[in-house]
């Protein structure tokens, strides 16, 4: 073997041996600077009061700091497109609720992303309870007396709900299907004018977030008929689940949780969750949570993605029997 070609061989066992040790070397410790996390609802309300308690406690746990950024609209659209356009390094999140990581791919012809391609979840973070309410004028005390008039008079009452597309909507939507029941519903933005109209009698039933709700039910100005859990609510021990109270099988509940890009680093990912896991899991923090309406509910990446993908399939299925489409 000639001098020169014995040392290009050299060369080149030294450069593999270099990138070999040089992929096997620790990348630089993340997170370095600020953490973006893109809101995909507005500010004011029980989710955004949630996620405001928890950012800057993820931020004390992560050595920098997490910065809340509110983009709403297009039931969550605009938010997700703008995280499946961010880089995967860590450095942008968002809270996205169930429209925008489950149902919208149902209730829109042409999406901006794909939930499924497009993100890797990191946890959920809380579930809001649902309460179907009604004028305490009208004879209606119970969810029996509501499915009777529904059924006398099919399309006569009404119904209102937060906004077409948001988990209030669909709501409604899976109780008319499993009751078998047709009333009109009316598309606010957003619960507080719900609670207002269901108050002066102008809707007579509303489907509405406990947080919006709750003191309303506690003043006498509108009337609990039932929860849409699985289960009684602590505030609302005497109000039954729409199931014990004959529409058997029916659960639904608001939810939200944090996804980051496709191709974030698993070890950032991991991070993340077990950081997340420790805020969510703190007393104080559960009872700050608690009382703004939410229940925070942490879950490992993998327990998030099964449980997106069992809420896109339950919605997908509802929306094609509804027929609902949004623009």
């Amino acid at each position: 073997m000639s001098r020169s070609v014995r040392a290009l061989a050299l060369f080149v066992v030294a450069t593999a041996c270099a990138a070999v040790v040089a992929l096997a070397q620790p990348g630089p410790p993340w997170p370095t600077r600020p953490i973006r996390m893109i809101v995909t609802f507005p500010p004011g309300g029980s989710s955004d009061a949630a996620v405001r308690i928890v950012a800057p406690k993820l931020g004390e746990r992560l050595g920098q700091q997490v910065i809340v950024e509110n983009r709403a609209g297009a039931g969550g659209n605009i938010g997700l497109a703008a995280l499946a356009k961010s880089e995967p390094d860590g450095y942008t999140l968002a809270v996205g609720a169930a429209g925008g990581l489950a149902a919208n791919a149902s209730l829109y012809p042409k999406m901006p992303f794909d939930a499924q391609k497009d993100f890797v979840p990191v946890s959920l973070l809380a579930h809001i309870p649902f309460v179907l309410v009604a004028n305490p004028a009208l004879p209606i005390g119970s969810v029996a007396d509501l499915l009777a008039q529904a059924r006398a008079a099919p399309g006569r009452l009404s119904v209102g709900h937060g906004g077409n597309g948001t988990a209030m909507h669909l709501s409604v939507q899976l109780l008319k299907l499993m009751a078998g029941v047709d009333m009109t519903e009316v598309a606010y933005r957003g619960s507080g004018p719900v609670a207002l109209d269901v108050m002066s009698g102008q809707v007579p039933l509303g489907m509405l977030d406990l947080p919006s709700v709750l003191p309303h039910i506690k003043a006498g100005k509108v009337r609990a008929l039932a929860v849409t859990g699985q289960a009684r609510l602590a505030d609302l021990p005497d109000v039954p689940t729409l199931a014990e109270a004959g529409v058997r099988g029916y659960e639904s509940t608001g939810w939200f949780g944090i996804v980051a890009p496709a191709a974030t680093p698993p070890a950032v990912v991991a991070l993340l969750q077990t950081e997340l896991h420790s805020v969510l899991t703190d007393p104080a923090v559960l009872a700050q949570a608690r009382a703004v309406g939410v229940e925070l509910t942490p879950m490992t990446s993998a327990e998030f993605g099964r449980f997106v993908a069992s809420e896109t399939a339950k919605w997908a299925d509802v929306i094609k029997r509804s027929g609902t489409k949004l623009d």
